[in-house]
């Protein structure tokens, strides 16, 4: 079974299809239960479910009676040079990449530790280690998920639970598209880079990943397919 965040175009829904297809047993969740809908028309069982809440966490675990693998997928783009950044757009864009999977942890491990063959997996990025301009917080905010898997791998491997750190490269999804149409990067008023505001601005629009990298059809087989390994790799 998994706990996917189920985004709409994104690597949480393709994951979704991947397990369903693969004949396993899946609770598809997200904050909008239309963006479900295509889900339900397939018989997979859907709970919403919202991150950043404790009580909807709390209600959504109190819904399952067993869990074998918990998939932490939700996230968020925030692409802007540190000195212009908004903190507290910042720090939103943390409660998500990182504290709500610290969250979702928690909250279900009660039901992985009963399993046989509990996971949890932890979809980082290859931002996390590598120095891209413009997006120093997301990048961080990957990191800080890859390093916490590390430290949780060690910490939860006396009780059979198996940790794997997802460090997604380019992958073909709606992600980037979706962050531009919601809200576009603009330099703020008396920014340093004001004189080359242009190219600054259309950097973080990463156009140049559009329809870029993996098939999105494509890596989620490759993906389950290794989670269900007798022993699945660290890092996949």
């Amino acid at each position: 079974m998994s706990d996917p965040q189920a985004n709409n175009g994104g690597l949480g829904a393709a994951l979704v299809f991947a397990f369903h297809e693969a004949g396993l047993p899946v609770y598809a969740t997200a904050r909008n239960p239309a963006q479900m809908e295509r889900f339900t028309f397939l018989g997979i069982e859907t709970v919403t479910l919202d991150v950043k809440s404790e009580s909807s966490i709390t209600a959504c675990v109190s819904k399952l009676s067993s869990l074998d693998i918990l998939v932490n997928n939700a996230g968020a783009m925030f692409l802007m040079p540190v000195v212009d950044l908004s903190i507290p757009e910042a720090k939103k864009m943390l409660d998500l990449n990182v504290w709500s999977y610290i969250a979702g942890t928690q909250a279900f491990l009660c039901l992985l530790l009963k399993s046989t063959k509990g996971m949890i997996v932890n979809q980082t990025s290859a931002a996390g280690c590598t120095t891209i301009p413009f997006q120093a917080v997301y990048n961080a905010s990957k990191a800080a998920i890859m390093m916490s898997s590390d430290t949780l791998r060690l910490e939860l491997q006396p009780f059979g639970i198996t940790v794997v750190d997802l460090m997604t490269a380019v992958v073909q999804t709606n992600l980037v598209r979706n962050m531009r149409e919601e809200k576009k990067p603009s330099l703020p008023k008396g920014s340093i880079y004001e004189p080359a505001k242009e190219v600054v601005e259309k950097a973080p629009q990463q156009e140049q990943f559009d329809d870029a990298g993996i098939p999105a059809q494509k890596w989620p087989k490759i993906v389950v397919h290794d989670f269900w390994k007798k022993n699945p790799p660290s890092v996949i």
